[in-house]
């Protein structure tokens, strides 16, 4: 697998992954806006988006309807929609794009709910690897006090409560969510994710993220040119 500026793309791709409550998706949108500051062509997609399936993710998710594998192909789907239609066309363009998850999401979370392997990363062979990956690496009891800081409690599938780790809703999640970061752990070195410490302030995480960003992709090249004068 090659990444978008191997395949010769104009454009760059920058993903985040993170547990639930690693506060990856705060992090990716104060980047958003401090490119967009500075008058650079950004788009930002995130996982399980898509308008032509969100409706039946949502009815599916409510039910409980949802094995692990319609959740892999549902979610599949949704990807290579987001994919074809707005990720491709962007990055020929020339547009940093940004990505909340990516499919390592899937990789890790469809093979913990007990998808083989193989079969999960095949369904996602179509797609080229992004050109930088942060992952924000969260102790459990930091994601989980994160997550409960803005809602009452946990999601029904968030907490796995789908695997019947335990009927503790708390206690699910440290399972689960554990289990997700062992593949996470396991795909770093092969994938080449720039690992963040996610237990740091928002602040130092965000000047690191800008740090990397600006010394791995050369933004001066995703600003929108300027028509010459004629004097």
């Amino acid at each position: 697998m090659k990444t978008f500026a191997q395949l010769e793309f104009p454009g760059r791709l920058i993903a985040v992954e993170g547990l639930d409550g690693s506060g990856k998706s705060t992090q990716i949108y104060l980047l958003k806006r401090w490119l967009e500051t500075q008058g650079l062509k950004v788009f930002f997609s995130e996982w399980n988006s898509s308008a032509l399936v969100k409706s039946a993710t949502t009815k599916g998710k409510k039910q409980e309807l949802l094995t692990p594998t319609t959740f892999s192909l549902i979610h599949a789907t949704d990807f290579a929609d987001r994919y074809e239609r707005q990720l491709v066309p962007l990055l020929r363009a020339g547009y940093l794009v940004l990505c909340d998850r990516y499919i390592f999401t899937a990789f890790a979370r469809d093979i913990v709910r007990g998808c083989p392997p193989q079969w999960v990363r095949d369904i996602y062979s179509f797609a080229a690897l992004p050109d930088l990956v942060f992952f924000f690496k969260a102790d459990l009891e930091v994601s989980l006090n994160r997550i409960l800081d803005g809602r009452p409690q946990l999601k029904y599938f968030e907490a796995g409560m789908d695997l019947r780790l335990s009927t503790d809703p708390y206690e699910s999640f440290r399972i689960f969510q554990g289990r997700i970061l062992e593949q996470y752990l396991a795909m770093s070195s092969e994938f080449g994710f720039t690992m963040i410490d996610a237990n740091q302030s928002i602040e130092a995480q965000q000047n690191i993220v800008r740090s990397l960003v600006a010394g791995k992709v050369d933004l001066a090249g995703f600003a929108p040119h300027k028509p010459q004068s004629h004097k």
